[in-house]
């Protein structure tokens, strides 16, 4: 029995692409490996470079410097036409002029198919979005998901290798974008595709993304699963874009079973995850989930005044202001398993260790 031949390498890599536009450096050496079938975000805000490297990965911009590649094929160089990467654009880019099935066969043209074919390419690909019966409507007749899903078809009629989207939810409401963000992933796992997808919203990327790539002033700050990031950010930045946390200014001190230190604070001696040399100025990240909300006599904590309490319907969220005027948040799922401290009172607030992660300063 002959052994079975070893699939090509379809990873996409990116080694240190740098692109300056004059004196701006928008992209600084950025290294990446994506997975076949991998579904990735880059996360960042407005200005951060993250737009700017997906159009290199497309084409639409040449690096200065670096390579990019995908499997053995070296794309730095390639216009996108060569390329085997299609790019889904954030306006949608759909022809008003033409029908949805019109919009979706233009995406197959250079592909030598018959007519026959590109028909049935196009039912093909209304099945996939959900959109079958929508055939001879224009765009300007669709919902704003719905154009959506057309673009999307359109992205993926020529089977690309990696699909790119930039923001492509942005332009929908909240609800609709809460909707779209399953579909997008459900028609990702079904395709197997690689896509990338940039992203601002925090949010969109942890429940779109198996992993995220977080980007700073140009360069790839910290890469991992959602719940990695979320839970062990690399520095304030990165535990501030992922979602509300409470920063402590304090100073290392001695290190405890476990990976356990103790943290001096303005609110007194802390306990808290993460590594560093005794004496040296840190911070303390916890979200404020993680804090527990108790009445005085409760539970061992940080003292303060209860100055708000939020209902949002699964839970609270609360305001404490600390002695040196400090506010910290935290927040506690209903229903509560004890009494709900009311504005005005003093309250405890209890720092796990486990949930209170150490950065730098």
């Amino acid at each position: 029995m002959h052994a079975s031949t070893p699939l090509p390498d379809q990873r996409l890599r990116l080694e240190r692409v740098t692109k300056r536009f004059s004196a701006h450096t928008a992209v600084d050496a950025v290294s990446l490996d994506l997975a076949e079938g991998e579904f990735f975000c880059l996360l960042g805000p407005s200005g951060c470079g993250k737009s700017t490297l997906l159009r290199m990965v497309a084409g639409f911009e040449t690096p200065d410097s670096g390579a990019i590649r995908l499997g053995e094929t070296d794309l730095t160089a390639l216009p996108p036409h060569r390329r085997p990467v299609n790019m889904m654009f954030q306006s949608y880019a759909l022809f008003p002029h033409m029908s949805v099935a019109a919009n979706l066969a233009y995406g197959l043209k250079g592909l030598g198919l018959s007519r026959a074919q590109s028909a049935g390419r196009v039912k093909d690909l209304l099945r996939l979005v959900r959109l079958e019966g929508f055939e001879a409507r224009r765009p300007d007749k669709l919902s704003g998901g719905q154009r959506q899903r057309v673009a999307l078809a359109r992205a993926l009629a020529r089977e690309p290798r990696l699909l790119l989207l930039d923001e492509p939810l942005g332009a929908l409401d909240r609800a609709l974008r809460e909707e779209t963000q399953g579909e997008l992933r459900a028609i990702q796992r079904r395709l197997g595709t690689s896509f990338i997808v940039v992203t601002h919203d925090a949010e969109e990327a942890m429940a779109l993304a198996d992993r995220i790539g977080v980007m700073e002033r140009g360069r790839l700050v910290q890469v991992g699963p959602a719940r990695a990031l979320y839970e062990r950010p690399a520095s304030r930045y990165v535990a501030g874009l992922l979602g509300d946390v409470n920063l402590i200014d304090g100073r290392l001190g001695r290190a405890e079973p476990g990976g356990i230190r103790s943290v001096e604070t303005a609110f007194g001696l802390l306990r808290a995850s993460g590594e560093g040399e005794a004496g040296n100025a840190v911070v303390i990240a916890v979200r404020p989930e993680r804090l527990i909300v108790r009445g005085e006599e409760g539970l061992h904590g940080l003292s303060g005044l209860l100055t708000e309490a939020t209902f949002l319907g699964d839970r609270i969220r609360y305001r404490v202001e600390m002695a040196n005027g400090t506010t910290l948040r935290a927040s506690a799922a209903l229903p509560a398993p004890g009494p709900i401290p009311a504005v005005g009172e003093t309250v405890t607030l209890g720092v796990p260790a486990e949930s209170a992660w150490i950065l730098p300063a």
